[in-house]
């Protein structure tokens, strides 16, 4: 994300949009619509197997990748217009926050819904979802403690995201030769175990710093 950031295209749709009257706030909660949009999108697949006329799965598939992707586009801008348009307001932290975590969990509830017909398939959206908050609730603990945030991985929000585009796109090939979406299954069984992961790795972190204070 910080690569993408120091790129000159994001820049130049942040100032776009800052002559526009665009906020950062704005596009916190834009990034929510994203989610739901891809949420949704999952959820037409997971039904598409009952349906008397399924949707076409892999157009699904490739909306919710892109869905994901704008989702992440919106992380990208809104701080970009923040802190280097000089638009950070009062309330920007509550935007910066909240929205990503309601963004987590429709998306990864979203991918569980189209895996469900796999063993746990439903279970592993559900975890996905809580370790996601979890992460991000160690991170600003750790913060409130008084230590830098840890946005580390192995399986950070960005992780997770690209893990599961990729694994999303990867099923749009595997449905369009074998009318399955086992890959997408595969990438959720990454996504939970790196975020598990994650998050005992960030508390190790964080426990080992106040001990050395």
């Amino acid at each position: 994300m910080l690569a993408t950031r120091a790129q000159q295209w994001p820049r130049a749709i942040a100032s776009a949009l800052a002559r526009f009257g665009v906020t950062p706030n704005q596009l916190s909660v834009l990034s929510i619509a994203f989610a739901a949009g891809a949420w949704y999108m999952y959820c037409l697949l997971s039904v598409a197997r009952e349906a008397s006329s399924p949707p076409p799965a892999v157009a699904l598939l490739v909306a919710a990748a892109a869905l994901i992707q704008l989702r992440l586009l919106c992380n990208l801008l809104d701080g970009l217009l923040a802190i280097e348009g000089g638009l950070k307001t009062k309330t920007g932290d509550l935007y910066n926050e909240i929205p990503d975590r309601a963004a987590d969990i429709l998306i990864l509830l979203g991918a569980g819904l189209a895996v469900r017909h796999c063993p746990y398939g439903m279970e592993l959206g559900v975890a996905a979802a809580m370790l996601a908050v979890l992460t991000a609730y160690v991170r600003l603990l750790g913060g409130s403690l008084g230590l830098p945030q840890d946005f580390r991985g192995p399986m950070a929000k960005q992780h997770r995201m690209f893990t599961l585009t990729v694994g999303t796109l990867a099923a749009a090939v595997e449905h369009a030769m074998r009318g399955t979406v086992e890959l997408l299954y595969v990438a959720m069984i990454a996504i939970v175990a790196g975020t598990a992961l994650t998050l005992v790795l960030r508390t190790v972190r964080m426990a080992r710093a106040l001990n050395a204070r």
